[in-house]
Formats: structure tokens, C-alpha cells, sequence
């Protein structure tokens, strides 16, 4: 009698399409796809220590099928729309891989804006919050970083003036950087990072500007001779933006102790922690190019700041940009300025 009470209630359950016990055993397989490379440190130090925390922190309940260097097919570009489309559940991508597609957040990739990258990752976080939270309405962001101060990495030729890069052709990762080579006179190229390695080698591109820590995965430190830097206590030449999100549809399916499990490691936290991961990968990033013999160049400040006036009018074109897309395009820079300077105090 009492075994046909509890089937009794458990068809109940079902007939009313909330079986609550299943919810709270509920467990989920994600998987997490990005274009680096398996043996890159962000993949090492940065997406498989979140994996790991995610799943011990469900108690096992959360695991990850893990996707390095686009091994579900497809391209980086494409990324984004694998999480919207539910393709995939978590990428982690550049969204400036489709131009003026996330325009508001390209501020944080204006020239010689951050010269820190965990500071700078919670500024991005809060922008994010409060001055455009729809940026991304098509996914679920899970954490939004940049990367350390960016730099040039050419083949033959030291970069050591602006008159240098007169008529070299230089990789850029993004619109607004892409812009930024051209104000300093070199010829722009478009390209995501893993088709560096075969551009400098058939001699597709002349350089790159990449930042220190993803060198040895691309193997920039063997495809070149020459690295040229800058004192970055004034501002980086530039950075990348970065977002990890989650399809939409797949984060609310979730228990609601699972998805807490995933808000824990979302947000402000888990921004700085990523930002500061990969830069911190910097300084074994660079002794990759001094242990090869390589030639390292840091610009004097008269150069940067032949640097900082030639680059200044894609500050103006950003904000014309914004202003025109109905967005108020020289607020939006001093705010992104203010959180940057606020949370470089802390």
C-alpha cells in the first residue's frame, strides 16, 4: 500500500511536469569552445582551472566536454554565434572578431587606454552593467576581460619609430586596432590569432601586435627577431576585449543550485581573476623571445607620444561612430576612462 502511495505521487509529479527531485539531481555535460590553442596558457591557466572550479564546485553535478583550437569546426569569428545558436553552450571569443557587430565595448580597445589588465577587466565589467547591458542580450555573459599591454613583433625589420612602420604590413585582432596601425602608418591586416603563424612564414604580414603571453603558443618568439614595446605606466598601445558567455536557453534550463554554482564564477571577480591570469603570463611570455636572442626595443617617451597624437583621432572617430548610432559617444569614453582609473586605484 505504502509502495503504491509513492508511485502514486511520483506519476503525479511527472503529470504535472515538475519533477522536483530529478531538478535537484539534475546533472549537465557543457561544452566550451574557443579558438586557443591547447597548449596556450590562457587554455591551461584560464579556462581549464574555471572548468575544474565549475565542476567541483556542483559537486560533480556540471561537467565539461573541453574544445580547444575550434575543434567543433567552424572558425573564431563564428564563436559568438555558436553559443546564441546553442551549437555550443560556452565560448570563450574576441567580440570585436565581427566588426561594429559590439560597438559600445570597443572603447576599452582605444589606443593607450589600460595599462592593467585586472583593473581594467573590472572597468569593462561595470561599463558592461551599467552603460550598455544589451551589448550581449543575444547570450548569457559569464565574464568579460582584456589582456595585457599589447606590442610589435616583426620578422625583419625592428620597429624602433613610427617612421618604421611606413609601409609594413602589420596583423591587427580587431577593428578599432586594425584602425589604430593605420593613423601610425603601417598597412592594416585583419586576422584572428591562430593564422599568425602562417602569415609571418609565407610572409602574408611583415609583424603582429600581439601581447607577451600568447607568443610561445603562436611561436612568435621562432617566427621573428624583433620585439618593440612600450612603458606602459602611461597606457598600453592597445588591448583586446574578451567575452566568455553561455548559451541562453541552456543557462536557464539549469537547477537553480546549478545556476548559482555558474554565478558564483561569473562577474566582476571572475573578469579581474581572467584579466590578471593572462597577464601575469606576460613576463614568461617575454623571457620566450630574450632566451632565443632575440632583439627587445622599448620605445623612448618622445616616441610614445609621437604615438599618442598620431593614434588620437580614432579616439574622435569612435565617439562620431557612437553619437551617429544614437549612443553618446564622448560620455561613454570618459566613463570607460573613470572605471578604468577607479579600479586601478583598488
Amino acid at each position: 500500500m505504502k509502495r503504491r502511495s509513492l508511485l502514486q505521487g511520483a506519476a503525479a509529479a511527472a503529470s504535472l511536469g515538475t519533477p522536483l527531485a530529478a531538478l535537484a539531481q539534475q546533472t549537465v555535460t557543457l561544452k566550451f569552445h574557443t579558438f586557443m590553442a591547447p597548449q596556450s596558457n590562457v587554455w591551461l591557466g584560464m579556462h581549464k582551472p574555471w572548468m575544474e572550479k565549475v565542476e567541483k564546485e556542483s559537486g560533480g553535478r556540471i561537467k565539461f566536454e573541453a574544445y580547444p583550437a575550434m575543434q567543433l569546426g567552424g572558425t573564431p569569428v563564428q564563436l559568438y554565434d555558436q553559443a546564441r545558436d546553442g551549437v555550443v553552450d560556452v565560448v570563450w571569443t574576441l567580440p570585436g572578431n565581427t566588426a561594429g557587430r559590439f560597438p559600445r565595448i570597443e572603447v576599452f580597445e582605444l589606443p593607450f587606454m589600460m595599462n592593467n589588465a585586472e583593473a581594467t577587466s573590472k572597468a569593462y565589467w561595470e561599463y558592461f552593467q551599467t552603460q550598455c547591458p544589451d551589448e550581449f542580450k543575444e547570450t548569457h555573459p559569464i565574464a568579460l576581460q582584456v589582456h595585457g599591454p599589447g606590442m610589435f613583433h616583426s620578422a625583419k625589420k625592428a620597429i624602433q619609430s613610427v617612421g618604421d612602420l611606413r609601409g609594413m604590413k602589420v596583423r591587427g585582432p580587431t577593428r578599432q586596432v586594425t584602425k589604430m596601425l593605420g593613423s601610425v602608418g603601417a598597412i592594416p591586416v585583419g586576422m584572428p590569432l591562430p593564422q599568425i603563424p602562417d602569415a609571418l612564414s609565407k610572409g602574408t604580414i611583415d609583424a603582429c601586435v600581439i601581447p607577451w603571453e600568447v607568443v610561445p603558443s603562436v611561436k612568435v618568439h621562432e617566427l621573428t627577431k624583433f620585439h618593440s614595446e612600450f612603458d606602459n605606466s602611461g597606457g598600453a598601445l592597445y588591448t583586446t576585449t574578451f567575452v566568455m558567455t553561455m548559451n541562453k536557453p541552456k543557462y536557464d534550463s539549469l537547477a537553480p543550485d546549478l545556476k548559482k554554482v555558474i554565478d558564483n564564477n561569473s562577474g566582476m571577480a571572475t573578469s579581474a581573476w581572467l584579466g590578471k591570469t593572462q597577464q601575469g603570463n606576460d613576463v614568461p611570455g617575454r623571457k620566450t623571445a630574450v632566451d632565443r636572442g632575440n632583439t627587445i626595443y622599448q620605445f623612448t617617451a618622445a616616441q610614445r607620444e609621437e604615438f599618442v597624437k598620431l593614434s588620437a583621432r580614432i579616439d574622435d572617430e569612435w565617439v562620431a561612430d557612437m553619437d551617429k548610432r544614437g549612443f553618446k559617444g564622448a560620455q561613454l569614453l570618459q566613463t570607460a576612462r573613470d572605471l578604468i582609473a577607479k579600479h586601478g586605484k583598488g
